[in-house]
């Protein structure tokens, strides 16, 4: 598998694309390109990328992730997030490659009472939310060949991030002020590019025994993919800031008060629940993720060595 699969990588140099390089590379080659290498706002170069590496499985973890500048830029969000996953899929379906997506729980308004399944209906209410899920819907009627994962709360030891910034600011302050009203799971990127990696090696495999008339795997489609638990930003925060002192980091931080939401208005508006249901991943793929502060640990343990 490794000498003939070809893996094309878009975000080599985000957080996740950088997983995914480690992640990706057991399967085959991976041809992984930043911003340089394609501007994913133009179709036509997405286009020509595709036909340059005649790649097996497309990985797409590029996006137009800064929320509240999207509220001031939504055409440019829409390029990103919108239209070109849709490009993507256009052309992997082609040549007939795999297309892995990445999405966000800011599909959903937040105000369900519970955890969201992948058949809870979408209903954005941010300019990132409405462009990431027209990019589902594009993707989904251009490819049947895909697995889009949803995700929320990213973080990792490369790139910037909440943990990052938690980890700044206790060094700087003595008082923090965290929102405690929002509730979802932090989920680290290594976890997300490890599935990533079994899920297209799970679907390779099943798809070497297809004939022409089996019906497709039902292990194409949307998925959600979040590490176990749930906390707030507040509880987060909390975890962070143990974890450094544990791991002899210096910090200032004495308190971490809790605040709403209402407190520190933002342009886009936040879920205030981002719990996602992860069943339908973990039996399709025969899964146990781990809890959110196993990725804590490990990435506080990471940069404790910088």
């Amino acid at each position: 598998m490794k000498q003939t699969i070809r893996i094309l990588l878009t975000g080599k140099n985000g957080q996740l694309g950088f997983e995914l390089q480690r992640s990706l590379a057991v399967l085959g080659t991976v041809i992984a390109v930043d911003r340089d290498g394609c501007d994913l706002s133009d179709p036509a170069a997405i286009r020509a990328l595709v036909a340059r590496t005649q790649p097996h499985v497309i990985v797409n973890p590029a996006a137009h992730t800064a929320v509240d500048k999207a509220e001031s830029e939504p055409e440019l969000a829409c390029a990103i997030n919108t239209i070109a996953p849709q490009v993507f899929a256009e052309e992997a379906a082609k040549i007939g490659a795999l297309l892995v997506h990445y999405s966000t729980d800011y599909v959903f308004d937040g105000t369900k009472d519970g955890w969201y399944s992948e058949t809870d209906t979408p209903n954005p209410q941010s300019v990132y939310g409405k462009t990431k899920l027209a990019g589902e819907l594009a993707i989904a009627a251009a490819n049947p060949r895909h697995l889009i994962f949803r995700t929320s709360w990213v973080f990792g030891a490369h790139g910037g991030n909440f943990l990052k910034t938690i980890l700044r600011l206790a060094g700087e302050r003595e008082e923090l002020k965290i929102i405690a009203d929002q509730h979802g799971a932090p989920t680290a990127a290594s976890l997300l590019a490890d599935v990533t990696a079994h899920a297209i090696q799970q679907i390779l495999a099943s798809e070497q025994s297809l004939t022409p008339d089996s019906p497709l795997p039902v292990l194409y489609g949307t998925y959600h993919l979040v590490a176990a638990g749930s906390t707030t930003w507040h509880g987060y925060a909390e975890s962070v800031v143990e974890r450094a002192k544990a791991a002899d980091v210096q910090v200032k931080a004495t308190q971490i008060l809790p605040i709403p939401t209402s407190a520190y208005p933002l342009p886009a508006p936040r879920p205030a629940n981002s719990q996602l249901s992860t069943e339908k991943l973990q039996a399709a793929f025969g899964l146990c993720l781990p809890d959110w502060q196993d990725g804590v640990t490990q990435v506080m343990t990471l940069l404790s060595k910088n």
